[in-house]
C-alpha cells in the first residue's frame, strides 16, 4: 500500500483489510459497538431544513403534475453524462454530500439499454417526446436488453408471459438486485480497486480459451473502465476519488459517488445501498474523537446521505407502475445485527439512520432494515420500535436466521432477500403464480380468463367434487412444467442482460470471483394453501361452463386456513414451499447460480389477482392475492399472534430469498401509553424472530387512517404518510385507488 493510503487510515486497525480488499475484517477491527440509548441524537441542522424543504417542494411540484417533474429525452444516462447537479443550485455550499442522478433533482434520466421501447413509452405516457435519433441508434445500431430477450424467446415462454402465469420478468428493464460494496470506494480508493481488478484480469485467460474466460475477460475490462469513470464523474462536483477517504465527510462522499455511478447506469427493479451504517461509523467515531466534527455535524452528514437517497427516480412504464406501484427504487439500507464473534454491531450511527425519520419525517426511500435479533442491545431494539410506532417506516428481517447462511456482513439487495455484499450477485427473477397453476392442474393447461391453452394439454380433472390426491398428482405434474418453463425463461433473460447491459459500475465493486444465486418466486401462496385444505377437509363442488372448464367452486363445510396457528393448514403450507423449490432445482441455472425462491409479492398481489380465477379457497375472479406470505385477507381469525405463528413455521433455509410478512396493528392493540406500545412491539417481534421467522413489517395505525388519506390526499398530514406494504414502503397516497382499496383490505389486528 501507499504511504498515502496509511495516512488516511491513521488509527485503524487490522492488517489483512490492509494487504487485499476485505472490508469486512476492517469493520470487525475497528467498530464500536453501542448499548446506550437515543439521548446523544441531534435534530436538524439549518442546512438541513433548508435542503429538506426544497426537495419537498419538488415533490409536491411532482405529485401536481401526476408524478413525473421532469423527464430527459435527449441525453443517454451516464457515468459523466451531465454536469454537477444540486438541490438547489443558488446555494450548493448547503450540501454536505453531493452528486444527483441527473442535471436536476428528480429529473428521470433516458436509460434505452434495457429496452428503447421501454425508455421511449415511459416518456410519451408522460406527455414528453424522446429525440428520434436516439430511437434509430438503439434499433438500427445497437441490440438492447429486451430486443435480445424477444429475439430468442420460444412461443412457450410469450405465452406464460401473455397469460400472466409468470408476471413481472425483467425482459424489459434492468433486473436490478446487484449491490456494488460501495464502501470500498471510501475504504481503498479508486486507483486501488482498478490496480486489484487489472491483477485479476492478468491471471484470467492463460489457458484454454472458453466462452467462460472469454466473457469474463470482457467484463473486467468495462468494470476497470466504469472505475475510470467513476473517478471522471466525481471530478465533475470537484473531488478525487483516486484514494481513500481521510475523514467521515469523505468516506460519506465517497461512498455515495459509488452508489450514484450505479444508478446513473442502472435501472434495475431494485438499487439498494447496502450494508453501510456501521462502515461509516468508524469513520465518524474517529472524528468525534479528534474533535474534527461535532455529533450535529455527524448527523447532517447522515441527514444528507440519506435525502440523496429519498430523490432517486426512474422513468417507468405503465405495466411496471401496476406490478410495483408506489414509484419504488427499493435503496434498501440495514442497521443492527450480530456479528459472528457474538458482538452487537449496533452504533451510534444506526440510530442516527433511524433518526432521519424524525428529523426529515417518514420515507419510504432508503428502505430501512433492522437486522433483528432478541440478542440486541434493548435501547436499540426499544428505539426502533419507537420509530416504527410513529413512522411504520422500518422493517425487520431476522439476524439469527440470515448469519448463518450469509455471515454477518450481508446486505439486503432488494426488498427482503440476503446477498454477501462484495461477495455475490443475483439473477432476480419474477413471480410464478401457482394459485393459476392450480387452476391449470384442474383444467388440463386451459387459462380461466384468456380460454388458451398456455399449459399443456394434460388430462383435466372431469369428476363434480374434487379428490384431494387426484389434484394433489395434477398440481405436481403442472408445477413441474411450470417450473421448468420458468427457469428457462429466466436463464435467456440474464444471459442477454450480461450481454447487452451488464452492471459494470456495480460489478466492479464485488469480488471478480462472485457467488451467484438464482432467484425465483411463488405469487397466490396462501391461496393455494386454503384452497388445497378446503379440497382436503371440506368438499368442495365444481362448477363448469359449456366448454367444460371449471369456472367456481362450491366449498361446502369448514377447513383450516393457513394464519390461525393450524398445524393442519400450516403443514401444507410447508409442503407447497418445498416442493416448488424442489422443482426448480432440478433445471440448470444460468452461470452455475444457486437456485433459490421467495414469497413475495409486493404490489403486485393486485395485478396478479386480476388475472386469476375463482379459487376453492372462496376468493372470487379477480380479487388481488394476498401479498407474500401472508395469510388470506379475512382468514386470520385469533389475532396477530396465531397469525405470526403460522408465517414463522416456513423454514427460511428453503426460501433463501426471502419471505415476506406484512401486518398492520391498531395502536390500542399495543397499549394506551407510548411506553406500552413500544415495550410490547418489542415482545411480539422477540417472540416472533426467536421462533426462526424471516421477516416482518411492521405498521401501526388503524383503517380510519388509510380511509381519511384516500378520500383527502390534499391534506398536508397525508403528504408523507408512510406504510410498509410487501417487502417495501410507499407514500399511501401514491397508490392507486385500486391498490389503496387493496391495502386497505388487509387484516388489521386490534388485539395481540
Amino acid at each position: 500500500m501507499k504511504k498515502k493510503n496509511y495516512e488516511a487510515w491513521e488509527g485503524f486497525n487490522g492488517r489483512i483489510w490492509k494487504e487485499e480488499v476485505n472490508v469486512r475484517d476492517f469493520i470487525q477491527k475497528n467498530y464500536t459497538s453501542y448499548d446506550g440509548d437515543e439521548s446523544f441524537l441531534k435534530g436538524p441542522t439549518d442546512a438541513t431544513v433548508r435542503l429538506w424543504n426544497k426537495v419537498q417542494e419538488y415533490q409536491k411540484e411532482e405529485r401536481a403534475k401526476g408524478g413525473i417533474l421532469d423527464m430527459e429525452t435527449k441525453i443517454v444516462s451516464g457515468l459523466t453524462s451531465y454536469g454537477a447537479g444540486y438541490i438547489d443550485e443558488t446555494t450548493p455550499e448547503l450540501e454536505k454530500i453531493v452528486g444527483i442522478q441527473t442535471d436536476k433533482p428528480l429529473k428521470r434520466a433516458f436509460m434505452p439499454f434495457g429496452g428503447i421501447k421501454m425508455a421511449e413509452q415511459a416518456c410519451t405516457t408522460n406527455g414528453y417526446e424522446p429525440d428520434p435519433e436516439l430511437h434509430k441508434i438503439f434499433t438500427e445500431y445497437t441490440t438492447t436488453h429486451n430486443q435480445g430477450v424477444f429475439d430468442a424467446y420460444t412461443p412457450a415462454m410469450k405465452s406464460v408471459r401473455h397469460n400472466k402465469i409468470i408476471t413481472g420478468l425483467p425482459d424489459t428493464y434492468g433486473r436490478g438486485r446487484i449491490v456494488g460494496d460501495y464502501r470500498r470506494v471510501a475504504l481503498y480508493g479508486i486507483d486501488y480497486l482498478i490496480e486489484q481488478k487489472k491483477k485479476d484480469l492478468a491471471l484470467c485467460g492463460d489457458g484454454t480459451m472458453t466462452d467462460e474466460v472469454i466473457r469474463l475477460r470482457e467484463e473486467l475490462a468495462k468494470q476497470i473502465r466504469a472505475l475510470g469513470g467513476m473517478k471522471e464523474m466525481a471530478a465533475i462536483y470537484g473531488y478525487d476519488i483516486s484514494l481513500p477517504a481521510k475523514n467521515a465527510k469523505e468516506a460519506v462522499q465517497w461512498l455515495y459517488f459509488g452508489y450514484l455511478a450505479a444508478i446513473k447506469t442502472q435501472n434495475g427493479a431494485a438499487m439498494s445501498v447496502g450494508r453501510v451504517s456501521t462502515f461509516l461509523d468508524i469513520y465518524i467515531q474517529r472524528d468525534l474523537d479528534k474533535g474534527i466534527i461535532t455529533e450535529e455535524e455527524a448527523q447532517e452528514l447522515i441527514d444528507h446521505l440519506v435525502m440523496k437517497f429519498r430523490i432517486v427516480k426512474f422513468a417507468r412504464i405503465p405495466s411496471y407502475n401496476q406490478l410495483f406501484s408506489g414509484d419504488p427504487v427499493w435503496a434498501t439500507l440495514e442497521v443492527g445485527g450480530i456479528g459472528v464473534d457474538g458482538r452487537s454491531m449496533v452504533t451510534k450511527n444506526d440510530f442516527r439512520f433511524l433518526h432521519t425519520l424524525e428529523n426529515m419525517g417518514p420515507s419510504p426511500e432508503p428502505n430501512l432494515t433492522v437486522l433483528y435479533s432478541s440478542a440486541l442491545p434493548e435501547n436499540f431494539k426499544k428505539y426502533s420500535s419507537k420509530i416504527s410506532i410513529i413512522t411504520s417506516s422500518v422493517q425487520y428481517e431476522n439476524d439469527d436466521v440470515m448469519k448463518p447462511v450469509w455471515g454477518d456482513d450481508y446486505s439486503i439487495c432488494c426488498c427482503v432477500s440476503a446477498t454477501q455484499t462484495g461477495k455475490e450477485m443475483q439473477f432476480f427473477g419474477a413471480r410464478a403464480n401457482l394459485a393459476k397453476c392450480l387452476l391449470y392442474a384442474i383444467n388440463g393447461g386451459v387459462d380461466t380468463k384468456t380460454r388458451e391453452q398456455c399449459g399443456p394439454a394434460y388430462r383435466p380433472i372431469t369428476s363434480e367434487y374434487l379428490d384431494y390426491n387426484e389434484v394433489i398428482e395434477r398440481y405436481n405434474d403442472m408445477m413441474d412444467w411450470l417450473a421448468d418453463t420458468y427457469v428457462n425463461a429466466l436463464n435467456l433473460i440474464h444471459y442477454m442482460h450480461d450481454k447487452y447491459y451488464y452492471e459494470a459500475a456495480e460489478m466492479a465493486l464485488i469480488d471478480t470471483d462472485v457467488r451467484r444465486t438464482f432467484a425465483t418466486g411463488i405469487a397466490g401462496f396462501s391461496h393455494v394453501v386454503d384452497s388445497l385444505s378446503a379440497i382436503k377437509y371440506a368438499k368442495v363442488r365444481t362448477i363448469r361452463d359449456d366448454s367444460g372448464v371449471v369456472i367456481h367452486f362450491d366449498t361446502e363445510g369448514d377447513f383450516p386456513r393457513y394464519g390461525n396457528d393450524d398445524e393442519r393448514a400450516d403443514e401444507i403450507a410447508v409442503w407447497l414451499l418445498r416442493t416448488f423449490l424442489d422443482k426448480v432445482k432440478k433445471h440448470h441455472t444460468y452461470r452455475n447460480s444457486e437456485p433459490t425462491t421467495s414469497i413475495l409479492t409486493i404490489t403486485s398481489n393486485v395485478v396478479y389477482g386480476k388475472a386469476t380465477g375463482d379459487l376453492p379457497d372462496g376468493r372470487l375472479a379477480g380479487a388481488p392475492l394476498s401479498p407474500g406470505a401472508n395469510p388470506s385477507y379475512g382468514a386470520e381469525k385469533n389475532g396477530l399472534l396465531a397469525s405470526l405463528n403460522s408465517v414463522a413455521k416456513l423454514p427460511y433455509h428453503i426460501a433463501l430469498d426471502g419471505i415476506s410478512n406484512t401486518q398492520t396493528i391498531n395502536p390500542d392493540a399495543l397499549g394506551h401509553t407510548e411506553e406500552e406500545r413500544i415495550n410490547n412491539l418489542v415482545q411480539v417481534m422477540d417472540g416472533y424472530f426467536d421462533q426462526g421467522a424471516h421477516h416482518l413489517n411492521v405498521n401501526v395505525f388503524g383503517t380510519d387512517k388509510l380511509y381519511d388519506a384516500m378520500e383527502h390526499p390534499e391534506k398536508e398530514e397525508y403528504a408523507n404518510f408512510t406504510i410498509r406494504v410487501s417487502g417495501y414502503a410507499v407514500k399511501f397516497i401514491d397508490l392507486t385507488r385500486e391498490q389503496q382499496l387493496d391495502v386497505i383490505a388487509r387484516t388489521c389486528h386490534d388485539r395481540l
